[in-house]
């Protein structure tokens, strides 16, 4: 299983990174097409030992798969063979858009680190809400003991201002929620212009109050909602949102998004400077993201569903988040280094340092 290395070094690291993951999540997918899913279903089967309760839902690992990889929904049942316990769909806008010009996907293979500047690029609600139906009932009666859960991040349409930006998440809300496990209201990405600013307390309230009430009234369910974060929110600003989180009674909070800091890194200064803006993931982000999960779970407590990304490559590192007080862990940049084999060598793992 540890032959991927070998093969991204030979076969991908020279590749632009987008044609790269283009390439891997078609052969993902295709190897689902053909009919391998039922193997690897049984192949890579989270132990029955990790299975976890949150949002009022069953996941059969705490681990699972972050926003970005699968933008659009066209490969969930395919990932979900891979043993990932969740799979989060997105980001997905009100409106589909092209995303920002490439290049915008870059690697830093010495900081097992990647920059990008995707800009949301994806389909738009109304082409994606089909295929999380049709993917959720494949789901179903795949997995007839405890399936994997699909969460949906959605995130402002650019061309929308940000004084409209409640809409644009309404409309999202409304067309997603029917099919969704869980809802993500991402205003954390660096990529579109001010959107972070919407994390400011005093916009994020009404924007979160009103695509709860959207999703639920959509879907005539409560739909668990979750407010993804940056991790270079002040330390107080992080405080702010965790009140808040608490106040409107919010589901869970993710933490964290992609870093703007190029802080630490081993790559040659030049290297990382001719890469540009973007929002770094990775193994650089570890120390911060694992900072603002502690500060989150001594705010919070038990009151809210922490879910931790940023950094974690092997089943010790997920483990450490989880003691650290996250119900849930997401990995994506690593699935990027460490391939198909990655999710379930860390189930592994995980079943291991339990015993």
């Amino acid at each position: 299983m540890r032959i991927y290395p070998t093969f991204f070094r030979l076969c991908f690291s020279w590749m632009d990174a987008e044609r790269a993951h283009k390439i891997g999540f078609t052969l993902i997918k295709t190897a689902h097409t053909v009919g391998a899913g039922a193997v690897l279903r049984r192949m890579f089967a989270p132990s029955p030992s990790l299975q976890t309760s949150a949002l009022g839902l069953t996941f059969p690992t705490p681990f699972g798969l972050a926003a970005g990889f699968d933008k659009e929904g066209k490969g969930i049942n395919a990932l979900a063979n891979l043993g990932f316990g969740h799979i989060e769909v997105g980001t997905i806008t009100g409106q589909s858009q092209p995303g920002n010009p490439q290049p915008r996907l870059f690697r830093l293979v010495e900081d097992r680190a990647v920059i990008n500047r995707m800009g949301f690029n994806n389909d738009g609600a109304a082409a994606v809400a089909p295929r999380l139906t049709q993917a959720v009932s494949e789901l179903a009666k795949s997995y007839p003991t405890v399936r994997p859960v699909v969460g949906v991040n959605i995130g402002k349409t650019k061309l929308v201002e940000l004084d409209d930006a409640l809409e644009d998440y309404l409309i999202s809300a409304r067309t997603l929620a029917p099919a969704a496990d869980y809802l993500v209201v991402n205003v954390s990405s660096p990529n579109t212009p001010g959107l972070r600013l919407l994390q400011n307390v005093e916009t994020l309230r009404p924007l979160l109050t009103g695509v709860r009430e959207a999703a639920d009234s959509a879907s005539g369910r409560h739909v668990p909602l979750l407010v993804k974060i940056a991790p270079d929110l002040s330390d107080d600003d992080v405080a702010d949102v965790a009140a808040l989180a608490l106040d409107l009674k919010l589901d869970g909070i993710i933490c964290t998004n992609t870093t703007i800091s190029r802080d630490g890194l081993k790559s040659p200064a030049v290297m990382v400077e001719e890469k540009g803006a973007g929002g770094l993931s990775g193994a650089p982000l570890k120390a911060r993201s694992l900072a603002v999960l502690r500060q989150l779970k001594a705010a919070v407590g038990d009151s809210l569903t922490l879910i931790s990304v940023g950094g974690v490559e092997t089943g010790a590192e997920v483990q450490e988040r989880l003691d650290a007080g996250a119900t849930l862990v997401q990995g994506y940049t690593g699935f990027l280094y460490e391939g198909p084999f990655w999710a379930a060598r860390i189930n592994k793992e995980l079943v291991q340092l339990r015993k």
